[in-house]
């Protein structure tokens, strides 16, 4: 396995009315979870299964502060002004030198959570935000 050294995720999700996208240093829960149905029949030696149907997932992104107004603040008025914005798009893995690794598409997101920065001025740490979508997979 191969460590892609100063690699980033660029993410395009869009909205009927709202653009979620930017360049990401972390993003987790890009998979699916599946729900079966266990069924055993008389003298069968083995269980059947029968897809019931895909388990929502929680994906995670988290980037560096953006300074002007981006598209997550955008969403998050959006949302508590009580409108349903399913985001839909691809999440881009690119090394460092900007070429893409890996491609994933996502459809029906809808953002539960935006977490702000954590500042302190005595660390020179860079404030990260997150934003939390809840998906029924990604592939």
């Amino acid at each position: 396995m191969a460590y892609l050294s100063g690699a980033y995720f660029d993410v395009f999700l869009i909205g009927a009315p709202a653009v979620l996208s930017g360049e990401f240093m972390h993003v987790e829960g890009l998979g699916m979870e599946l729900d079966y149905d266990v069924y055993n029949e008389g003298g069968a030696n083995y269980p059947r299964y029968f897809f019931k149907g895909s388990k929502p997932m929680y994906l995670t992104l988290s980037q560096g502060v953006v300074t002007s107004a981006d598209g997550a603040s955008i969403l998050m008025t959006m949302v508590n002004l009580g409108m349903d914005i399913p985001l839909a798009g691809t999440i881009i893995l690119h090394d460092s030198f900007g070429a893409a690794q890996r491609v994933w598409n996502v459809a029906g997101a809808r953002i539960v959570k935006y977490v702000g920065p954590a500042l302190d001025s005595n660390k020179a740490a860079v404030a990260v935000n997150q934003i939390v979508l809840v998906h029924n997979g990604c592939y």
